[in-house]
């Protein structure tokens, strides 16, 4: 047995994200985090053996939906939460020994898509087998579909934002002429970290200015945090900083999301109380998609209804991160902009 594990408390702190999806910090922390004390004290099993079992575990799952029956259904829902708590353990596993690995975090995302893949076609084709709707074909299409229109929308915004900061980052390298990029933070990672009291000074300052335009707000000494993946970083998407780099003076603050804030200032208090509790705004993600379809409409026997409302939540939430991206480019381009003009007026 293990004796250098923590107690549960500085476990919690070591392995749960600062914000994560509704359904994760709600119904699958509670009990993922002790098992995960446990099983680093008392065995050798590692991360990828985890992943490994969540993945089985899920082919069980989807088993369980192929049979079609109410009663396979809730077991199939079980199963699939089950599931899922072993997917949320690997990583806290691995954040806790130090025992992650690159290959290790394409493991368990090649797994989750599969995962998804072989339940969503094994769901409908029980139903479809049980009442001969073709509607469930073109269901597991839209699951299937969905699922990766998520993931593929996640990478690329990750990408677009982390090019935007990577060009905000180099003209201030070059106005300053400073090899490194410490004097440099974001509004959104300052936001992140501090929600009680940094929200609540954006709110003043966001009901006071009538039309975006200043896009430097005064330093925060906060440093910043890289999300665990490229989905969370869409989804709450200025989390592309390095978590365990050394904290560093802050000086300029440049706010990509400012435009957003000042169309939408009540979107700040709900996102204040939301991650006071640890819960992300991005309400609806591929992990709620996925509690929709394979755990909620089997536990109801209401398969259509849930994954087609499901589904619905998720487009519009994607839209949302969509329209956000939108307002931050031209943030974007009002920010370059302003450098060219500190430019000329140097030059003059």
């Amino acid at each position: 047995m293990r004796r250098d594990i923590p107690p549960l408390a500085e476990v919690r702190r070591l392995t749960e994200k600062k914000r994560d999806a509704w359904w994760t910090v709600l119904l699958v922390d509670p009990v993922a985090t002790p098992l995960v004390r446990l099983t680093a004290m008392r065995t050798r099993i590692t991360p990828n053996q985890i992943t490994w079992g969540a993945f089985l575990l899920g082919l069980v799952s989807a088993a369980c939906f192929a049979f079609g029956d109410w009663r396979w259904l809730i077991a199939g829902a079980l199963v699939y939460h089950l599931s899922f708590i072993l997917d949320c353990m690997d990583g806290k596993v691995a954040r806790l020994t130090g025992q992650g690995s690159v290959f290790g975090a394409w493991l368990d995302f090649v797994f989750d898509r599969i995962r998804v893949a072989v339940c969503g076609v094994a769901l409908m084709a029980g139903q479809y087998d049980r009442t001969g709707d073709t509607l469930y074909i073109w269901l597991a299409l839209a699951v299937v579909g969905l699922d990766t229109l998520r993931y593929i929308n996640s990478l690329e915004i990750f990408k677009i934002r982390y090019n935007m900061r990577k060009q905000i980052k180099a003209r201030v390298r070059e106005a300053r002429r400073a090899e490194n990029s410490a004097e440099v933070a974001f509004m959104e990672d300052l936001l992140r970290n501090n929600p009680s009291a940094d929200i609540e000074h954006d709110i003043r300052k966001t009901s006071t200015v009538s039309e975006p335009g200043a896009h430097f707000a005064e330093p925060a000494a906060d440093a910043t945090e890289l999300a665990s993946n490229p989905a969370e970083a869409a989804s709450e998407p200025a989390s592309q900083e390095a978590a365990d780099a050394p904290r560093k003076p802050q000086g300029q603050v440049i706010d990509l999301q400012q435009e957003f804030r000042h169309r939408f200032p009540v979107y700040l208090r709900m996102r204040s109380f939301l991650l006071r509790h640890r819960i992300r705004t991005h309400l609806v993600s591929g992990i709620e998609f996925q509690m929709g379809v394979f755990i909620v409409g089997p536990l109801l026997d209401a398969v259509i209804e849930a994954t087609l409302v499901s589904g619905a939540l998720l487009l519009v939430f994607e839209l949302a991160i969509i329209y956000k991206l939108l307002l931050s480019t031209r943030d974007f381009t009002r920010t370059i902009d302003s450098f060219e003009r500190d430019e000329v007026a140097t030059a003059a």
